[in-house]
């Protein structure tokens, strides 16, 4: 088995900032498929006591294969049980590669379009939702949650 560097990943543009870092499009050089690649910089781990956040939240996402799923701070959803807007009930996401630099820690996640539900929610025309999708949104995140019950994961 091949060891994962910074090296094995193109980088590209941000697509979301978070508490411990940024999560920027990737794309795996010998392969061309891209991801999202969540890097947890160190030195804000490390002020924020946030060590064991950092290493549990990689365990989960070793753990959970939901469509409903997301990371926390990943570019969609309303955090941990996220709810997809293009319509299918989300995609799968998965950690498929972690490494670390001396300055990041990096979660390489299954990249998801559709930006971020609170995008969504103030920019389609008017603020907010019609009834119906309101109750799709909610059904995907119960989903979400379920499924992190069932994997012995209580979320926030």
């Amino acid at each position: 088995r091949q060891s994962v560097t910074k090296d094995t990943f193109r980088q590209y543009r941000i697509l979301g900032k978070g508490g411990f870092g940024e999560v920027c499009a990737c794309q795996v050089r010998a392969t061309g498929k891209m991801y999202a690649c969540k890097k947890l910089e160190k030195k804000r781990i490390k002020k924020r006591k946030g060590e064991a956040m950092a290493l549990n939240e990689k365990q989960i996402l070793e753990k959970v294969n939901s469509r409903f799923v997301v990371s926390v701070g990943h570019s969609r959803g309303a955090g941990g049980a996220g709810a997809g807007s293009d319509g299918q009930g989300g995609t799968q996401v998965n950690l498929a590669y972690a490494y670390e630099t001396k300055d990041a820690l990096c979660l390489v996640l299954t990249i998801m379009n559709g930006g971020d539900l609170k995008f969504h929610i103030y920019n389609m025309g008017n603020p907010g939702f019609e009834d119906k999708r309101v109750a799709f949104y909610a059904a995907e995140i119960c989903c979400g949650l379920q499924h992190l019950h069932q994997e012995g994961i209580v979320y926030r």
